[in-house]
């Protein structure tokens, strides 16, 4: 499966989280390293879900740009 994820910047690095998993969130100091952990978050959270007999959500967020004129 995959799961969109929207990473930020902020103060001190990077956050990132995935709509279609609420509560499933990471951070990190680099893009690249909050994408290697919010991967794991996203394992380790889909890992409770089963363990607790509860559904799989199933992906369906999308992203896109909008262009508008300077």
């Amino acid at each position: 499966m995959k799961y969109l994820i929207v990473i930020e910047r902020t103060a001190t690095g990077y956050s990132a989280y995935s709509p279609d998993l609420p509560g499933c969130i990471a951070a990190a100091e680099t893009e690249n390293e909050v994408h290697r952990e919010m991967k794991d978050a996203i394992a380790f959270h889909l890992d409770g879900l089963k363990e607790e007999g509860l559904a799989i959500p199933e992906p369906h967020s999308t992203s896109s740009y909008v262009d508008i004129p300077a």
